[in-house]
This record gives C-alpha cells, structure tokens and sequence, in this order.
C-alpha cells in the first residue's frame, strides 16, 4: 500500500478546505534525524537523572556539569540533519492561509528545515542567554570541559535558553500557540508523547474547537482515542506523502 492510500477522504476533505492548519511536534520526529529521545528505550534519562541536570538548582549547584551536558547535545544535534519529516512540514507554510507549528523540541531542525511561522515551547538549544541580564546569546561555544560561559556585556553566568524542570513556559509562545490551536481547522500532532502539559493540552484545545485533530505516531499514544484519524508510521515517510497527496488533489480542483 502507497503512502498516500492510506489518507481517507475526510482527513483529504478537512485539509482542503481548511484555513488554518496547525502542526505540533514531539520528539519522535527529531528521533527519525538521530536526536536521542528524553523517553523510552536508549534516551537520554536512561544515564542522567532529569534534576541532576535539567533545572535552576542543579545549574547554581555545579553550572560546569550541565554545560557538559548540554555541550554534548549541541554535539550531537549539530551533527544530524532535518529529516523529510521537517522539510515536508516547512513546505505546508506555503499551503494554507494560515499555518503555524508548535513544538516541544529544542533542536532547531524545523528552523534548519525552513520554518518560519513557528513557537518554540520548551526552547531551542542553539541560543543562550545571560543569568544576570537577559542578553540573548546565540551560539555559545564550550571551548574546554569545565568551562561556563560568561555574559560579554555584563560578565553574569549564561545559560541554555531551555525550558528546565520547574520552570514555566515562555508565555508570549503558550499564548501564540494556544490562540492557533483554539482556531485550527485541522491539528496535526506529530511524535509526541502526549504527556508532557501543559503542551500536551493544545490538541484537545482544537478538538473542543471543532478541529479535525490527526495523530501521527510510530505507535498509540494517550490522545490516539481523541484522534480522528491516527496514521501509524515514521513521519518522515507519511508527512511528505500528505503533502504531495494534497498538492496534487488541490491541482485536479483547479484544473
């Protein structure tokens, strides 16, 4: 069976007359790129306890140990590539009205692969900034293990601009986000656990709006039961093949 037999026509019907479209990623789409994932077999927290590294006490406790840490993510995300997962979400921008992309990833790989309308919820590994003033720090480099980087304009200790354990949302992206999916007409979910909130509450904000909420996942999840299609599959296959099935259904209307 094609990709694309497997979309129905009331998923195709819903994306083709919609004007909003909303997408929200988890992990399980960087996963397909070699981004470790923070659940299941082989992830992260499987070596590392989350308080020991991911929170405001244990960076004042020992900055220089979660600077490792995080210097080797940046390692290992650097080194992957956005995946057709990405791309083909990027190239939905162009497809609707009005489409905006949430996600909980902080690797930067949808900007890499070209978004644009996009809310970065938990952060993105790939800027920092000063503990002691706010400045924006783009790209800090660890240069000896050990080291923690110090703001250049007021020598404050910098940080990852993360979202760690404990800590509230950026509210200016919760409530972009929460705006976009109250008025989706279609809510894609992509890789996601669904139990991290509360991020994990936005697809069922759209579905009590009236969404038509697709789940896209590797495997069930807890919102599957909410869904009104669940396409089982990698990502990176079913996305690209959704977004040329709706192109070229979109071409035949038009011809």
């Amino acid at each position: 069976m094609s990709p694309a037999s497997q979309f129905s026509d009331p998923l195709l019907g819903a994306l083709l007359h919609a004007r909003q479209v909303v997408a929200f990623t988890g992990a399980g789409i960087s996963a397909e790129s070699g981004v470790p994932t923070f659940r299941g077999p082989g992830s992260i927290w499987e070596k590392f306890k989350p308080e020991e590294l991911a929170s405001m006490d244990a960076f004042m406790r020992n900055p220089a140990l979660v600077w490792e840490w995080y210097a080797h993510r940046k390692t290992i995300i650097a080194a992957v590539q956005p995946n057709p997962g990405h791309v083909a979400l990027a190239r939905m921008e162009g497809l609707f009205p009005r489409f905006t992309l949430v996600t909980q990833n902080i690797d930067n790989l949808h900007r890499r692969a070209g978004s644009v309308r996009l809310h970065e919820l938990h952060g993105n590994i790939e800027r920092s900034y000063c503990t002691r003033c706010g400045k924006i720090c783009p790209d800090v480099v660890i240069a000896e293990r050990g080291q923690v980087p110090l703001c250049p304009a007021c020598g404050g200790i910098v940080r990852p601009d993360v979202v760690w354990f404990g800590e509230m949302l950026p509210e200016d992206e919760w409530e972009a986000s929460v705006t976009a999916a109250e008025g989706a007409d279609v809510f894609l979910s992509i890789g996601t656990s669904a139990v991290v909130y509360p991020a994990a509450s936005l697809p069922l904000m759209a579905k009590q709006r009236g969404a038509f909420l697709v789940e896209v996942n590797t495997e069930p999840t807890p919102m599957t039961r909410s869904a009104d299609e669940f396409l089982c599959g990698p990502s990176g296959t079913i996305l690209p093949a959704l977004y040329e099935t709706v192109t070229g259904r979109r071409a035949k209307t038009n011809d």
